[in-house]
């Protein structure tokens, strides 16, 4: 099963960056230019059925229009989101954006992204992935409804 990933990001450039080097690793990426347009992310519980998830890794700009995505993980948490492997990318990170984002759990990078430290975190991601995980094909869901 192919590891699944979320890319967030306004910066076209970037997000087509990222993508691109998850893609080249065998993943299944999904990006967005901001949150409120993955299907996954809405203002409830999370939709994946008990003992599945929706992806192994989410990576997010912190500035984006309409949510942060400090704000987007922290809702996406309080809603029970079951991903684990989470990075937020920001070239102006404040102390406590950054602080809050470590109490989260997540994984800080600075801009200008340096691929090897992202290379580095998802060499890290993929030893704690369980092969044997459920994940949810919400893509399919969605498309019979």
């Amino acid at each position: 099963m192919k590891i699944r990933a979320l890319v967030f990001d306004d910066e076209k450039i970037l997000r087509e960056l990222i993508s691109s080097v998850l893609k080249r690793r065998g993943y299944e990426v999904h990006d967005f230019s901001e949150p409120g347009l993955c299907p996954l992310s809405l203002d409830r519980e999370c939709p994946c059925p008990v003992g599945y998830t929706c992806a192994d890794i989410i990576i997010t700009d912190l500035n984006m229009p309409n949510i942060t995505g400090l704000e987007f993980i922290e809702n996406q948490i309080k809603h029970g989101c079951k991903v684990r492997n989470i990075a937020l990318i920001s070239g102006d990170w404040s102390e406590p954006e950054m602080k809050r984002a470590h109490e989260l759990g997540c994984v800080t990078f600075s801009k200008p992204l340096r691929i090897a430290e992202l290379i580095d975190w998802l060499n890290q991601c993929e030893k704690r992935i369980d092969p044997n995980r459920k994940l949810w094909d919400w893509l399919a869901d969605k498309a019979e409804k």
